[in-house]
């Protein structure tokens, strides 16, 4: 009788559960702040009804809770993992200005905005003043200028943050590395080590956005959005039939203090739900303090499906799980030497496949930076021979002769141009009066330059120009800057995680270095000399790619700095120096030359530092 088949379960069948579980996390704080800010704008005219979830703080908590929630779900439908790769910053935008992300960016943050306005206006006692509409004679409403401009406030302070939302790519979960790290997760520990970050936030913030608010609103919304709610008001509301601006403005001293408080209020709980969701989506991808496959049927067959992923969030979240085991769980690591008799060939084999040829990868994109890739020839054509059709020319035959043109129109038009403009028998010169004219407009042309630059070279002219704009705070976004162009390369675009290629490194170098004790089949022996010199050469090509890699005329303040990169050389050295130093005394018995291990020793040894 056969045997049942284990079914291999998908790596996100693990992956998750464990992100709704944080998510849930996450949400419960919401509601948490959001209930305290229910309290608070309560009338307090009654001690049990302040607190009372059952009445009007439940309801206003329910109110409040969405426009933090609405966050959230924003962050589910559009996180992504690794940082945004362009040669400049008007590059980014073009590629990401009119996609849905941007779209729904700037909708939820304005809805979310809106509806705390509205929720806060509610609450309010009618002695704010701050009501849609008032009533200087019984039955006769006016619109509130002043409840209309808090709106307004408000659905710019929603544009200001959705735009700094895009621009600092909040959207982004900045993965861990397993090296180093060891126990139980302290996201919590993270967040509120946060919260001093966030309060001064939310103060520049709502600062800003006051500001914002009370030059624009006057300047540029005030007459159109009157005449519009006025417009769209009157068919429903018995409203005055003049759509006048009135003559005061909605400014008061209280009134921009609520203005302030309430944007504090709300930028507090964005700040709070951005902070929240980025700290707890990225807990370390373990459970019950084991690795997330350790549940599985097939932990290694789950853990390989994580690892061969498309999706590139799936697939970093498996690498920190592997690099995890490969320094934490030794019956894991048994369990990858020992599985041999898998389909698609060994454990260990496919995992080393896995890591090096995304290694590779990136070595590939350093190789042919600046350079096409190799074309595919096509096989040759087998020549044939032409038949000749005519005979061919004498020796003595000049075939270069013109044939005999018929004088036409436009041909006597042209020849009299050219008698005119051209010196009599001086077939390819101008006239003397020509060639007057043109160095006069020349040399003026040349004094006007050198008047206004102080050189005379139109190359330097155009070279003096453009550095003054890029320079500006308007060109800053053309710069190609040193930082963007290396990571763009090392990492590849659009997007580039510096951790998948960490936890790769770490991960096959701990593996093979634990295998001296743990591996008793000795698979991964015949492995190490191939590692240990692919992680020389991709040492040597990165730090002299980074050193080689010349500053761009635009990038104006030269800066030679991409931690994004520094750090996965860091960890090719570590990786180098532990495998140099457990595989040293055996270098012979794996074919490894004396040179191998002298430029594996030169490889690991970090660069002095820039003078």
């Amino acid at each position: 009788m056969a045997g049942a088949i284990v079914r291999r379960s998908p790596y996100k069948d693990f992956l998750q559960p464990a992100l709704h579980r944080r998510f849930s996390t996450t949400a419960s704080i919401l509601l948490g702040v959001a209930y305290l800010q229910a309290i608070l704008l309560a009338g307090w005219n009654s001690w049990l009804w302040v607190w009372f979830p059952i009445g009007p703080t439940g309801i206003r908590a329910l109110f409040l809770g969405a426009c933090s929630i609405a966050i959230i779900i924003l962050r589910i439908g559009y996180y992504h993992v690794g940082v945004r790769t362009s040669q400049s910053g008007f590059q980014t935008f073009y590629n990401y200005a009119l996609t849905m992300a941007t779209g729904w960016t700037i909708l939820v943050y304005v809805a979310s905005a809106f509806l705390f306005s509205q929720v806060y206006l509610w609450s309010l006692p009618e002695t704010a003043q701050l009501e849609w509409f008032t009533y200087f004679q019984p039955g006769r409403p006016r619109l509130n200028e002043k409840a209309v401009f808090f709106t307004i406030h408000f659905v710019l302070l929603g544009l200001f943050q959705a735009a700094t939302h895009l621009y600092e790519d909040v959207d982004r979960l900045s993965l861990g590395v397993a090296r180093g790290q060891t126990g139980a997760s302290s996201q919590a520990n993270k967040f509120v080590d946060l919260l001093p970050a966030m309060l001064i936030s939310t103060i520049n913030k709502s600062f800003f956005a006051i500001m914002l608010s009370t030059i624009v609103y006057p300047l540029f919304l005030r007459a159109w959005v009157w005449y519009g709610l006025m417009t769209l008001l009157r068919p429903f509301i018995t409203l005055p039939k003049t759509n006048m601006v009135p003559s005061a403005w909605p400014y008061s001293f209280g009134n921009i203090i609520r203005c302030w408080v309430a944007s504090l209020m709300l930028i507090a709980v964005w700040n709070i739900a951005n902070n929240a969701f980025s700290a707890f989506l990225v807990t370390k991808p373990l459970k019950n303090n084991k690795p997330l496959t350790s549940e599985s049927k097939d932990p290694n067959g789950s853990l390989l499906n994580g690892l061969k992923s498309k999706k590139l969030s799936i697939r970093c979240f498996a690498m920190w799980e592997l690099s995890y085991i490969a320094q934490d769980f030794e019956e894991r690591r048994k369990a990858i030497y020992e599985d041999i008799d898998r389909k698609d060939g060994p454990m260990w084999s496919q995992v080393y496949a896995i890591c090096l040829d995304l290694l590779k990868d990136m070595e590939m994109r350093v190789d042919f930076y600046g350079k096409a890739p190799p074309p595919v020839a096509p096989p040759p054509e087998p020549v044939q021979p032409k038949r000749r059709t005519t005979q061919p020319p004498k020796e003595d035959e000049d075939i270069f002769q013109t044939l005999p043109q018929k004088k036409t129109f436009r041909a006597e038009v042209e020849k009299a141009v050219t008698h005119v403009t051209v010196s009599p028998g001086q077939g390819s010169q101008l006239s003397p009066l020509a060639k007057k004219t043109v160095a006069s407009a020349k040399i003026g042309l040349l004094n006007a330059q050198k008047g206004v630059t102080g050189t005379s070279d139109p190359q330097t002219l155009f070279t003096t120009v453009a550095l003054k704009v890029v320079s500006s705070a308007v060109g800053w976004p053309f710069r190609h800057e040193y930082r963007r162009q290396l990571t763009s390369v090392v990492l590849g675009e659009p997007y580039g995680e510096p951790s998948l290629y960490i936890n790769a490194i770490t991960a096959l170098g701990l593996l093979a270095v634990n295998s001296l004790n743990e591996d008793k089949y000795g698979n991964v022996q015949r492995d190490v000399a191939a590692i240990i010199r692919t992680l020389t050469t991709i040492t040597k090509k990165l730090q002299d790619f980074t050193n080689d890699l010349p500053t761009h005329w635009t990038d104006v303040e030269a800066k030679r700095q991409c931690p994004e990169v520094e750090i996965i050389l860091e960890a090719l050295r570590t990786a180098l120096t532990e495998l140099v130093t457990a595989f040293g005394p055996f270098a012979r018995d794996l074919r490894l030359s004396l040179a191998d291990m002298r430029l594996a020793r030169e490889a690991a040894t970090p660069p002095p530092p820039n003078p």
